[in-house]
């Protein structure tokens, strides 16, 4: 028996803290209208400013209607504009009393590596941030206790994403879980077809819409495995297979550095917080397996006698 594909409405979930109303901005802005994108755009460039301005006015100053603002209202994760209001008030008061750096992560052919250094680690910086600002614990707690508890976990992932799934899956292997990061598509779905009940299937995308990972997790949604999307689109396709979504931010893209590539520091964030949760729900098993590999491994960190 298949279940029924889930409706997602982000703006049922609890509000965004204010600290990450920026990073939702920035997640969300590439699938928004672009009106909608003005607003968004306004509000993250002057929370003060916007705070100050009723939705008449904020239509106003951004060329669209009342209705646009309240449906990014809506989008950004707030139940209205009332509530956005608060959250940009909020914003405005953390930014007063330090702001960020004026550091940008536009990479020009020409910059100095001194640079590339400087505005590669303040990217990253920020983009670790913004994940943790908005990842939601709720889901993430449920994740963490489905991973724990399965008799087998599938993880899908192509290209960058596939990377990081295989670091999800040798870390759960080394702490006694049945665990495997599958980058071919044909062998993901044939060996998500094997999960029923009690196993746990993991797609890591970050456009959300990757079709070579959204068929296996589909099928394993069908299977009746507990499903977990890590994905920087929450409102993309894949989350319609997901029972639990953790969203990941990304940094912002240029010519050297595409969002695949800038999205895998979010990614890692979000595999490590798993790992360190199932570690803890498991840890009376998790910790002599952890020992074990570690002394499976020493051997090969020594020096050798010849």
């Amino acid at each position: 028996m298949t279940r029924d594909v889930k409706e997602i409405f982000i703006g049922d979930a609890t509000p965004p803290a204010p600290a990450a109303l920026a990073a939702k901005v920035r997640t969300l802005a590439p699938s928004m209208t672009r009106s909608m994108q003005r607003v968004a755009e306004a509000v993250a460039q002057d929370p003060a400013g916007c705070a100050a301005l009723t939705v008449t006015g904020l239509a106003e100053l951004t060329g669209t209607s009342e209705a646009t603002v309240v449906r990014t209202a809506r989008l950004l994760g707030y139940p209205g504009y009332r509530d956005l209001r608060l959250a940009l008030a909020g914003l405005a008061a953390q930014q007063q009393s330090g702001r960020a750096p004026a550091v940008t992560a536009d990479i020009a052919v020409d910059d100095p590596i001194a640079d590339v250094v400087a505005k590669l680690a303040y990217d990253e910086q920020q983009t670790l941030a913004d994940t943790a600002a908005a990842l939601d614990t709720v889901q993430l707690g449920a994740a963490v206790t489905a991973l724990a508890q399965a008799r087998r976990v599938d993880i899908y992932g192509v290209g960058a994403s596939s990377l990081v799934g295989q670091d999800l899956a040798q870390k759960l292997l080394r702490i006694g879980l049945i665990a495997h990061a599958h980058t071919d598509p044909h062998l993901a779905v044939t060996n998500a077809v094997q999960l029923r009940s009690g196993d746990a299937a993991v797609a890591i995308t970050h456009s959300g819409s990757t079709g070579d990972v959204i068929e296996p997790l589909r099928v394993a949604f069908d299977r009746g495995a507990t499903t977990i999307a890590i994905t920087g689109r929450p409102d993309g396709p894949v989350s319609q297979y997901a029972d639990h979504i953790l969203t990941t931010s990304t940094a912002r893209e240029s010519e050297l550095r595409p969002a695949a590539m800038s999205s895998r520091t979010s990614q890692l964030l979000v595999v490590d917080c798993l790992f360190i949760g199932v570690a803890q729900h498991t840890y009376e098993t998790a910790a002599p397996a952890l020992a074990a590999s570690y002394e499976a491994l020493a051997h090969r960190h020594s020096p050798r006698t010849r």
